[in-house]
């Protein structure tokens, strides 16, 4: 069989040698991508050079892949495919918490904390205490929901990305909401921060002519039982980048204020100096289906 390489026939025959894939959204989504990737090449009329060149690219990706890092998602995260799938997946009832991207500095288990915890184990930072409570769409709380938080310290750094400076689990925390679905925790306000650009989305990024910033933001995972769990940001309101994160993950309703209070019983309640910032971020949860 002879191979029409200019035209459509090549990708029918791939397409063809796909029919006997036993999984049909297996078989839906490769045929989808071979569909796709032909069409781009035919279209942009794609070189030798540029292939070897992508190759290359998506190599050097994976191999700056580390247990700590993982640069693919940090790939789809500034093509902004990541935000894409979460928007595709994330219709949820009106009233819910909007869901945003999970980035790729989360780790599978934060260490388990108390409610009123200082997720800040290096200090230095300007305090700050998150409070907020977990309820369902009609506003039912959630006792025992659980909240798991991670964010970057006041100069933008992750705890992964400073090992021997930053203690391992340094703002990071898997919190536990009360009867009432009540939580809180105290840390300092993060900073904005590059995402890494000592790999290839770096360069990516430099060959595009993009700033590399995320705003300062806290990230939160909120489950609970018979709810559908949510993956999002609290964003410090009044900040740099929010109108162009290097992610496009800024939704309007995840803004927060982290207002200056001057409360020395309150202060004296959670356990920080008086004055202090403090932001209130309520999550709400969708029911299962």
């Amino acid at each position: 069989m002879t191979t029409d390489a200019t035209g459509t026939g090549l990708t029918e025959q791939v397409v063809t040698g796909l029919r006997a894939t036993a999984d049909p959204r297996l078989r839906e989504l490769l045929t989808a991508l071979v569909r796709h990737l032909h069409d781009f090449a035919r279209e942009t009329r794609l070189t030798r050079e540029e292939w070897e060149r992508a190759i290359a690219f998506l190599t050097a990706t994976g191999q700056a892949c580390t247990g700590t890092r993982q640069e693919f998602i940090l790939l789809s995260d500034v093509l902004g495919l990541s935000m894409l799938v979460e928007t595709l997946h994330g219709d949820r009832a009106p009233g819910t918490t909007e869901s945003t991207v999970l980035g790729p500095f989360h780790l599978t288990e934060s260490p388990v904390r108390q409610l009123g915890d200082d997720v800040d184990l290096v200090g230095g930072g300007e305090p700050c205490v998150v409070s907020g409570r977990v309820r369902s769409a009609d506003g039912t709380p959630l006792s025992g929901a659980v909240v798991d938080v991670w964010q970057a310290d006041d100069q933008g750094h992750y705890d992964v990305q400073q090992p021997g400076v930053q203690p391992a689990g340094n703002g990071r925390g898997l919190f536990t909401a009360d009867a009432e679905g009540r939580f809180w925790f105290r840390t300092c306000v993060p900073a904005p921060y590059p995402i890494p650009t000592d790999g290839p989305v770096g360069a990516l990024l430099r060959a595009t002519g993009r700033h590399p910033y995320r705003p300062a933001h806290i990230h939160f995972i909120a489950s609970a039982a018979g709810h559908t769990p949510v993956t999002t940001h609290l964003f410090v309101g009044g900040g740099d980048y929010l109108d162009s994160d290097a992610v496009f993950a800024v939704k309007e309703s995840l803004v927060r204020d982290f207002a200056e209070t001057d409360d020395p019983s309150l202060a004296r309640e959670f356990g920080v100096p008086n004055p202090f910032r403090h932001a209130r971020f309520d999550l709400v949860l969708e029911p299962a289906a």
